[in-house]
């Protein structure tokens, strides 16, 4: 998501009250957790094959919005903008929370990694700890970029370290390699007047991590990806590229996919610290590269254009089937070399109205062997599944939406941010409800239920 600076502005100041009384301290919140519920919400529609198990609504201190997840085990780690959550999905039916972590800094965005937790922090805080009182985005000396956290006691997480970042951290990509994780961190200039985002800010911060010593954790390189200034001539609804929004690694292939705001590129990662880009593309239609993800096979990756930056209403008959979409590629790899080839568009035809925001925006693959299907959240237009077998002509298999009002008088509603399946069932982290837990009963995509992941960050995409 990338919201206007005086959105932005509001949350700071919701997430700066939620913090009162906490400065210095790592807060685990002492709550009685709110029930799970067994049925859909009231004004819900969804295609047949799909069902809607449980949801759990957002506990006290997280009333600010809901982002991204990671998976570890028995758990799912939801991001928050006022810090994250620890579900505890044993029984997908009955997820239970085991525990809060208040920890304001704005995005949320997660990644995990054994017994850690990389946290990214995109609004300028007073220091690098929870707590930290939100700080004048002009103060040369303000936080942003990754906090780390311990979570090897999954009630009781603790504060290890931070590492601040040029332009903070929008959102951070896992890359492991054995006694070492590589954070990729992405992140753009918002503005000229922020002191430690200045554009052109055209690179990426790569923060390596020591397994055994990870409060030493610092910044190893900071690559510029696009040395000739990016994509810098698009105007109005078009983003120019300063920077990347979001990275997906393929390390089977040492491959990565950037969604770089004006740039879609793929990355030789073959060297952690000195990703090289290796083939780009552009497309008139897409307002903001967004996200990526890569077939099983390696032999093709879907793109996301967030058009309007996920607070316009673009699933409208006006804006079409071609902008706010999914971009769908061949990928053909040779000797170093790559190679990308359009396919098609797919957006999601159930047009929402003019009071909806609605855009492509996080999903994953359904791990079905041989096959492409794609679960994906459209933030109010919901959960959708997708069938790019045929890279061509991608088609809409199942939905869930939990919300199908349309009307003006809606003032909250709900807004699907990340939407990845684990182990058998899709979680839905919606901004406002808070975690949803949807199981498909489509026969195509049975086989998934036999895929097991110990561990799954959506961003660092494993071959099943």
């Amino acid at each position: 998501m990338s919201p206007s600076p005086e959105r932005s502005a509001r949350r700071l100041r919701r997430i700066a009250a939620a913090a009162v009384g906490a400065a210095g301290l790592l807060l685990s919140l002492a709550f009685a957790p709110p029930a799970a519920a067994d049925t859909p919400p009231a004004d819900s529609i969804s295609s047949d094959n799909i069902e809607h198990l449980a949801n759990v609504p957002k506990p006290e201190g997280f009333e600010d919005t809901n982002s991204d997840l990671a998976f570890t085990g028995d758990y799912a780690i939801g991001g928050n903008y006022n810090g994250f959550v620890i579900y505890d999905i044993s029984d997908p039916a009955d997820p239970q929370i085991t525990s809060t972590v208040l920890c304001p800094g704005g995005q949320g965005d997660v990644s995990v990694s054994g017994d850690l937790l990389y946290f990214s922090v995109d609004y300028p805080r007073a220091g690098e700890e929870c707590g930290a009182a939100e700080s004048d985005p002009e103060d040369p000396n303000a936080f942003e970029g990754i906090r780390i956290f311990d979570i090897s006691d999954k009630t009781a997480p603790q504060y290890v370290s931070a590492v601040r970042t040029d332009c903070g951290s929008h959102t951070n990509t896992l890359l492991q390699g054995g006694e070492t994780d590589y954070i990729y961190v992405s992140s753009y200039a918002p503005s000229d007047r922020y002191p430690n985002c200045q554009p052109p800010h055209d690179k990426v911060a790569i923060i390596e991590v020591p397994l055994d010593d990870p409060a030493s954790a610092e910044i190893a390189a900071e690559p510029v990806l696009f040395p000739d200034g990016g994509n810098h001539d698009q105007d109005g609804l078009l983003r120019p590229t300063e920077g990347c929004h979001d990275i997906t690694m393929f390390p089977e292939r040492d491959l990565a996919a950037g969604a770089c705001m004006g740039d879609g590129i793929i990355m030789d990662i073959s060297d952690p610290l000195a990703p090289e880009v290796v083939e780009r593309v552009r497309d008139e239609n897409f307002a903001f590269w967004h996200s990526a993800t890569f077939t099983n096979n390696g032999k093709g990756v879907l793109f996301t254009d967030e058009l309007g930056g996920g607070g316009a209403a673009t699933c409208t008959p006006e804006i079409g089937p071609e902008r706010g979409a999914n971009a769908v590629y061949g990928l053909k790899t040779k000797k170093g070399k790559a190679q990308l080839d359009f396919k098609s568009y797919f957006k999601i035809d159930r047009h929402q109205g003019t009071e909806q925001n609605c855009v492509a925006h996080n999903g994953s693959l359904i791990p079905v062997k041989g096959k492409n299907y794609f679960v994906q959240s459209w933030y109010q237009g919901g959960v959708s599944i997708i069938d790019f077998n045929d890279l061509s002509k991608p088609k809409e298999i199942a939905y869930f939406d939990a919300d199908d009002r349309v009307d003006e008088s809606i003032e909250t509603n709900t807004n699907t941010w990340s939407t990845y399946y684990y182990n058998g069932y899709i979680y839905n982290s919606d901004i406002d409800r808070g975690l949803d837990v949807l199981k498909v009963t489509d026969k195509r995509l049975k086989g998934a239920e036999k895929v097991r992941f110990d561990e799954f960050n959506p961003q660092n995409q494993p071959r099943y």
